[in-house]
């Protein structure tokens, strides 16, 4: 163990100092020379392992659920930086076990990317799980959404304790066929008048072919979910049909029943909540309310084991402090996060998936701001950039969008054309547009909108230009 870590250690202050490789490198490698290093580390933990997935949400739920678990006196180790492969989680790990492979910690709450998800759980059990949706994203990955329901069926399979799932994303809830006996199934879910915040992926219909065609836009009520499929066969699911008598016959133990400019309500435990949050966009706080749940799920199984944790005061919680806890959370980096940059807020907004830029730009209105658009199409960001046509960029038409750049700029400025949304510069080189970009209007609030490894090139020049917080991830 002790060769391990010094190993990896070695090579994360080795790729850090050349600023070559990334969080993940030295988990690959830890990987090779040592593969029981994940499973035998992470069995220490007397309350086990949280692990999060799904296709919108991850970074910013798990950080929600590692921040409130803190807060209500668990110590947690978590992998902050979004490198959520396999041997992302190693290398996280690296950073916080000692020499002799010791981790310091109640419980861990992981990110997993859906298709490494099942990876991890072959090699760990997650004591509990948290399935947030499946939307159409990395198409070159996974192909279409039913084969990531399937990928994710594979961790409510694995999970010993508690699964938590999205009640309103039917794919999702019809995973509860899939949760062995012994494991308990709970939900987090949406009022009916919020429901148009968050449609699914089977209530999206493309922008221009709603303005181009005399065809109606599905409606919820039209949408497969309610419907069926027409071959007669039942609403695709990961495998299982959704619960009979369908999911608002499911009891939620939180529900997001109020949405406001950083301010939510939630119900749960039989009263109403509202608070104050720090997060930003209208999609985080369905993300607090999966965050909630999950909290109260361990906080609640856990009150008398945590008591035996010597390093805690852990004790039965209300939803009082859970609400409190919440309150707290602030945006994970680049996702809401605002950096500073001559006095003008530089807001990065990641997007990878027609529902996320969707909501991002419901959330984030481009009045008084000047916005930027950059598009990559490397292996983290998905090769597939068919979804941008998926996407309404209409209501930028006014304001138009000051800069877009990135690899596949030419043809995110062809699709906004389509939308008559005026763009003023297009530069593929993502250094020059940022720099140009952020130097223009000092003072003005500006958005960047931005595929991954767009964000994580950002925030390297950003950070040239201006203090940027260490996400972990090399510049």
């Amino acid at each position: 163990m002790f060769a391990t870590v010094a190993v990896g250690r070695l090579i994360r202050f080795a790729s850090r100092i050349t600023r070559h490789g990334g969080s993940a490198l030295p988990g690959k490698v830890v990987e090779k020379i040592d593969p029981g290093f994940l499973s035998r580390t992470l069995d220490q933990l007397p309350l086990g392992v949280v692990l999060v997935s799904g296709t919108n949400g991850k970074t910013t739920t798990t950080r929600m659920v590692a921040s409130m678990l803190s807060d209500l006196g668990l110590k947690v180790f978590t992998n902050p930086t979004g490198s959520n492969f396999v041997r992302g989680v190693v290398s996280a790990l690296l950073t916080e076990v000692n020499l002799a492979g010791k981790l310091d910690a109640d419980i861990a709450v992981l990110e997993l990317d859906e298709a490494y998800a099942v990876h991890f759980v072959k090699q760990v059990k997650p004591r509990y799980a948290l399935l947030l949706n499946v939307m159409r994203d990395q198409l070159d990955r996974f192909g279409e959404i039913d084969t990531t329901a399937y990928l994710l069926s594979h961790v409510a399979e694995a999970t010993t304790g508690i699964v938590v799932l999205n009640r309103e994303d039917q794919r999702i809830a019809a995973l509860a066929a899939k949760v062995p006996a012994g494991t308990a199934v709970r939900y987090f879910g949406l009022t009916d008048d919020l429901k148009h915040f968050f449609p699914s992926d089977d209530d999206m219909a493309t922008t221009v072919s709603a303005e181009t065609t005399t065809t109606p836009s599905p409606t919820v009520s039209d949408s497969p979910r309610q419907r069926g499929r027409e071959d007669g066969l039942p609403p695709a699911g990961g495998g299982a049909s959704a619960p009979e008598g369908g999911q608002h016959d499911l009891p939620a133990d939180v529900t997001l029943t109020a949405v406001g400019d950083h301010h939510a309500a939630f119900h749960m435990d039989g009263q109403d909540y509202a608070t104050d949050v720090k997060l930003e966009g209208v999609y985080n706080l369905y993300n607090a309310a999966a965050a909630l749940a999950v909290a109260r799920a361990v906080m609640q199984d856990n009150t008398a084991a945590a008591k035996t944790v010597a390093s805690t005061n852990a004790c039965a919680v209300s939803a009082d402090d859970l609400i409190a806890a919440v309150s707290r959370v602030t945006p994970a980096f680049g996702r809401g996060e605002v950096i500073d940059v001559n006095g003008s807020p530089v807001e990065l907004l990641l997007v990878k998936n027609p529902m996320g830029f969707r909501l991002s730009l419901a959330s984030f209105s481009p009045a008084g701001a000047d916005t930027m658009i950059a598009i990559n199409d490397e292996y983290a960001d998905g090769r597939d950039m068919s979804w941008l046509w998926d996407v309404d960029f209409t209501s930028l038409r006014e304001s138009g969008v000051n800069m877009v750049s990135g690899v596949r700029a030419w043809d995110m400025a062809l699709r906004l054309g389509y939308d008559q949304v005026p763009v003023a510069n297009t530069n593929t080189d993502l250094e020059q547009a940022v720099t140009a970009f952020v130097n223009t209007n000092p003072g003005k609030r500006k958005h960047v909108y931005c595929t991954y490894t767009a964000m994580l090139k950002t925030r390297a020049v950003l950070g040239r230009i201006t203090e940027v917080r260490d996400a972990g991830v090399g510049k």
